[in-house]
């Protein structure tokens, strides 16, 4: 072996020296990186020369530069994150629906329901003072336009939730496109063997992890691999890469499919997201999508959408439920009032116009809170006696004016029969009054002759069709977005009358309405099911899943952001630098790139040497 062999091994060593120098400056220089991958040199003996003595190394190689990192750690620190996201939005939401929904002992709902009870209760006791009707008007106005408000605070929240998915359905493609960008760059670097982009690597992984905490996804890295001479973790290797989102394809490799999130046709505005196929087809993944932020945004706002019904407002998701359940609650309300309302005799009647009703339509396939069974139609003379009564059958297939499959209640009305079965056939309901239903869906009752002062009052046995049809209403509209006193009552509230009967001293009426709030009444939920409740009992129901689902969101953001910080630290002992082991390597490294200076100065006086000698 020549002097200029061991010169060429002591140079092998300088320049591996100064490689585990620059590797650990890079290491150093990143320190504060979250993102950042630590890296190591890995070293090989060079070739030996082989003697007959036995084999002379020749110095030392850079076999590689290992990133250190665990595939499977990272795997759930994306995992953690995508939960801990998911629950901050959450919690940050449900926060704000709570405090919507104050109902403490001097405020909300439930304290403007008790003095719309007591204005009931004010009447009864004195029905006749123009003072008690008119304190009962201002406590149900107020009654009714909170619920109005609370329903409008929430569609506000759930329109400006579902503004926010288009933003971060833009951010979910720009990182697409780069993260095709970067495994392009990738490919490219490690088409050489030899050559590791692991910068470029722990960049994915940045996108990736910011990926996660706005939407689920499963990815596909090809090998995944050890490197038991640096490092034992798990590492993804090879170029293979592919990704997609509630099992559609987003990233293959280099090539990118963007999600497209469109609201076109949706008279309501929510969006919906789809994916693309190359033809253009596209397929909604608006149920699938889950997880993260978006996963957040969708099962606040809602999912399912029929842009043909409802507006095309969601038909599930917890505000949209929340919003259901207040409907649910002010539709029973209006209901029952008016069912009540109805056995007050009146001159005449009227029901608002039905839009969705014709003649023919079986009314139990329009309103689910129909129910089979009797109401009785009262006429009072003008000193408040009865003088005649007559029992309204409704089945399953009742319409208003077709006598197909069942008598129409407009028929059953005006039918001739002897009502209070003493042979007259002139002091019967049909000789008083005429039930009409007009082609634009308005139900009266109006009297024959007007001057003789005969009145009509409906008084329900279960079927709530009085109150359905709003056929005497003191609170009018349809649900919780409505709701309000009748406006007739409003401008002169001297018009409501807590009687039955137009007799003096009356107050059935008002008394009913008192009782109300404690009999246990149906509440027809948008979901089919049936609640048996008060109406301050459905009420607290409706608060208490607000305050439980808010509690759970606080209890898992608690866990999961517990168990992020568990994971990340220990994602971060396993890649993430640590200054004092650097500075050691630094000392170490140093040292060895001195060690082997010395080693070439040493060869060049030999070689001066024997250069000398031979002159």
């Amino acid at each position: 072996m020549s002097l200029f062999s061991a010169l060429n091994t002591g140079v092998s060593g300088l320049q591996g020296a100064q490689v585990a120098v620059a590797t650990t400056s890079h290491n150093i220089a990143n320190v504060n990186n979250e993102f950042y991958s630590r890296q190591r040199v890995s070293f090989a003996a060079s070739t030996a020369l082989h003697t007959t003595s036995g084999d002379i190394g020749t110095g030392v190689t850079v076999s590689s530069i290992v990133r250190i990192h665990d595939e499977f750690v990272y795997s759930r620190l994306k995992s953690t994150a995508n939960a801990l996201s998911y629950d901050t939005y959450s919690k940050q939401t449900l926060e704000e629906v709570a405090e919507y929904f104050p109902d403490l002992q001097s405020v909300g709902i439930a304290k403007d329901m008790a003095n719309y009870f007591a204005g009931w209760n004010d009447l009864a006791s004195n029905s006749s003072t123009g003072s008690q009707k008119i304190s009962l008007v201002q406590s149900a106005s107020t009654l009714t336009t909170n619920i109005q408000s609370a329903r409008t605070t929430l569609r506000t929240l759930q329109d400006s939730i579902n503004d926010q998915p288009k933003t971060n359905l833009e951010e979910v493609n720009s990182i697409g496109q780069k993260l095709a960008d970067l495994n392009k760059q990738i490919a490219n670097v490690e088409s050489v063997k030899g050559n590791y982009a692991n910068d470029l690597r722990d960049s994915r992984d940045q996108l990736e992890l910011t990926l996660a905490k706005l939407v689920n996804f499963s990815v596909s890295k090809g090998a995944i691999m050890s490197n038991n001479t640096i490092d034992p973790n798990m590492t993804d290797q090879g170029t293979d890469y592919y990704l997609n989102i509630s099992g559609s394809s987003f990233v293959d490799g280099s090539t990118f499919h963007p999600l497209v999130i469109d609201n076109s046709g949706n008279e309501s505005n929510y969006y919906s997201v789809y994916s693309e196929s190359q033809d253009g087809k596209r397929y909604d993944m608006t149920e699938q999508l889950s997880g993260g932020k978006i996963g957040a945004m969708l099962d606040l706002r809602g999912r399912t959408i029929d842009t043909s019904k409802d507006g095309g407002y969601p038909k599930s998701g917890i505000i949209q439920g929340y919003i259901d359940d207040l409907d649910t609650f002010a539709q029973t309300l209006i209901t029952e009032t008016n069912n009540i309302y109805a056995s007050s005799a009146q001159s005449k009647m009227q029901s608002p116009l039905m839009s969705d009703v014709e003649s023919d339509t079986s009314l139990q396939n329009v309103y689910s809170n129909l129910q089979k069974g009797t109401f009785d139609v009262i006429v009072y003379d003008n000193a408040g006696k009865e003088v005649a009564k007559k029992t309204i059958t409704v089945e399953s297939a009742t319409t208003m004016g077709d006598d197909t499959f069942s008598k129409s209640i407009i028929t059953q009305i005006n039918t001739s029969t002897d009502d209070n079965t003493d042979n007259n056939s002139l002091n019967d309901v049909d000789d008083y009054f005429v039930a009409t239903f007009s082609d634009n869906g308005a139900f009266s009752l109006s009297p024959k002759n007007a001057l003789n002062g005969y009145k009509i009052a409906l008084v329900d046995n279960g079927t709530n069709f009085p109150g359905i049809t709003g056929i005497s209403q003191f609170l009018s509209g349809t649900d919780a977005a409505n709701i309000e006193v009748n406006s007739a009552f409003k401008k002169d509230p001297s018009l409501v009358q807590g009687y039955s009967a137009p007799v003096s001293g009356n107050n059935k009426v008002a008394n009913s309405m008192v009782q109300m709030q404690y009999d246990r009444l149906s509440f027809y939920q948008k979901d089919g099911r049936i609640a048996s409740e008060t109406v301050s009992g459905f009420y607290q129901y409706v608060t208490t899943t607000i305050a439980t689902d808010g509690e759970k969101s606080i209890s898992s953001y608690d866990t999961n952001s517990a168990l992020y910080n568990t994971v990340n630290s220990e994602f971060q002992s396993i890649s993430g630098v640590s200054q004092d082991e650097e500075l050691a390597n630094l000392m170490k490294f140093q040292s060895a790139y001195s060690a082997n200076a010395k080693i070439i100065t040493t060869i060049d006086q030999m070689l001066d040497t024997l250069l000398g000698i031979k002159s």
